[in-house]
């Protein structure tokens, strides 16, 4: 891969190897989620999830409309105007910043993601309406600062004014040797009052068997996912407010509409975690 400018003018990026041989998040969400930007490797790994959680493919989907629904959420009825969406995955309309802007034109949102697949994508799908902004780093979310400090970040979002920050199932993705809770508290450290957390967090407080032979399934390909408990998923909302209804799975949280087939699902058919806090 030739070392070039990126699409947003930043310093030329060093040559990322794409690991292609093995299964990765955002292209196995991919799979799941019905899209064709994936690998082998990663419809193997996406075959062996449904085979131990038949559901895996709902949960995608459910996990997707809460993201949709936290957006607007934010937008509306907080008053957000800057979004800081880390790990953001292969683009799929509608995306955050469709959703967001959709309503409010002039919202800044900033995508993150460590696959540069996820960058070739958003050159041609992470498009701003003309009144607001939208850009995309290629950033690593265990490095934090990093983050914050990156110029095409800085040039986007006032970090003095609120900020939404949306981690939507990456954090159970993180290595061994990369603390969630440390990576939580370092951005959200840096945001202005009035702020807040959205987040979806895999669980195996209901299916603790399957969930143990889906983390088996990516461990053996060399990714790691740590399922946490509800009480573990509250830990990374210290210090902020819970909107209503507080840390629930996926498809409870303030649905706008009960899809087809779905409505005698149990927590245990979507076992996802979803919350947003609000910093004061």
């Amino acid at each position: 891969m030739a070392v070039s400018e990126d699409w947003m003018g930043a310093p030329p990026q060093e040559p990322v190897e794409l690991h292609t041989d093995r299964p990765h998040a955002a292209r196995v969400y991919d799979v799941l989620l019905g899209g064709k930007t994936n690998y082998p490797a990663d419809r193997e790994a996406a075959e062996q999830t449904l085979a131990a959680l038949p559901n895996a493919g709902a949960i995608a989907r459910q996990n997707r409309a809460f993201m949709q629904r936290a957006a607007r959420y934010l937008a509306t009825e907080a008053g957000i105007r800057q979004f800081l969406d880390i790990g953001t995955g292969i683009p799929t309309s509608p995306n955050l910043h469709e959703v967001v802007q959709a309503t409010v034109p002039q919202a800044h949102v900033v995508y993150a993601d460590n696959d540069p697949i996820v960058l070739a994508h958003s050159r041609a799908l992470h498009t701003s309406r003309p009144e607001g902004r939208t850009a995309y780093i290629q950033a690593d979310l265990c490095q934090p600062h990093a983050i914050l400090q990156n110029r095409i970040l800085r040039e986007t979002l006032d970090l003095s004014q609120p900020v939404a920050l949306t981690l939507i199932a990456v954090l159970h993705w993180l290595p061994t040797d990369c603390d969630p809770y440390d990576v939580v508290r370092d951005l959200m450290g840096e945001f202005a009052p009035g702020s807040f957390l959205a987040l979806t967090y895999i669980t195996a407080d209901f299916e603790p068997q399957a969930l143990r032979e889906v983390s088996d399934n990516f461990e053996a390909k060399g990714s790691h996912v740590n399922a946490r408990s509800k009480d573990e998923v509250l830990g990374f909302f210290d210090g902020l407010e819970l909107v209503d209804p507080g840390l629930t799975t996926v498809h409870r949280w303030r649905p706008d509409h009960v899809e087809v087939g779905t409505e005698a699902w149990s927590d245990a058919d979507i076992p996802l975690y979803a919350g947003l806090g609000r910093k004061g």
